[in-house]
């Protein structure tokens, strides 16, 4: 899943998070996790306000942010030193599974 600014929502990007307003965020929410948006939904967002989102998969690339390559090889950089321990190994590709799937990939978009 990504944050991602409002202005960089498209349609067909589906909801990763619920959507509530900033003024009661303990209220119900504008919109439910796992809606897909559209023209009309992104509008009516910037009219209310919304300043970011989360979507699932990792459609947007936003400069700065590490690419899924660059988070793989700091999973490696991390898990060096246990390389030979098993149960380490075991943890260290449950990582990447989630890492994969976070950034969009193995079917995460």
């Amino acid at each position: 899943m990504q944050m991602i600014p409002l202005a960089l929502a498209e349609p067909e990007m589906v909801l990763a998070r619920d959507i509530r307003r900033a003024d009661n965020p303990q209220g119900p929410p504008i919109c439910g996790r796992g809606t897909t948006l559209t023209e009309s939904l992104i509008e009516r967002l910037k009219n209310l306000g919304i300043k970011s989102i989360t979507v699932e998969g990792h459609p947007v690339v936003i400069e700065g942010e590490k690419t899924l390559e660059d988070l793989l090889a700091d999973l490696d950089r991390r898990f060096g030193k246990v390389a030979n321990v098993p149960l380490m190994m075991r943890l260290k590709e449950i990582y990447r599974r989630i890492i994969i799937r976070s950034m969009g990939g193995e079917g995460g978009k």
